[in-house]
């Protein structure tokens, strides 16, 4: 995932060499989260269950063995290729602790990201309005 221009100088110099550690050497090239594994076309359903053909199972988002899907499920079958960011727990770029850091696939990635996306969006609405109110009167998004 491209680092943003504007966040770029919060991230240390050897970045790619401890996202790269983090993604490949610690988690051994798969998710932490649900274990897909980095790189591999993934059919999965959508809402988290995905097939995992190296142990010809069906596995939920925290990498749990689940029961095969029934037939009807099957229309709704998707494939995705799979792959692996490090992620921020905190959020913070600055903090590039090994603790701090772990290698996750796009939507366990978006999953730990959606509080913070709403956190943002939130402040950047009430950002808006204030200016609004302050140089054209009450803010209408429309």
């Amino acid at each position: 995932m491209p680092i943003r221009k504007e966040l770029r100088y919060f991230y240390p110099i050897d970045w790619p060499q401890l996202s790269a550690w983090v993604r490949f050497a610690r988690a051994k090239g798969c998710c932490e989260v649900c274990g897909r594994p980095h790189g591999k076309i993934v059919h999965h359903l959508g809402d988290g269950r995905w097939f995992d053909e190296q142990h010809e199972t069906w596995r939920d988002g925290r990498a749990r063995e689940v029961e095969w899907p029934a037939y009807g499920e099957y229309r709704n079958l998707k494939q995705t290729r799979v792959v692996l960011a490090t992620a921020h727990l905190d959020h913070d770029p600055g903090n590039s602790k090994p603790g701090n850091l772990q290698a996750l696939c796009q939507r366990c990635h978006m999953l730990h990201d959606r509080p913070e996306h709403r956190r943002r969006r939130q402040i950047t609405w009430r950002a808006r309005r204030a200016l609004g109110d302050l140089f054209q009167g009450p803010y209408r998004p429309w």
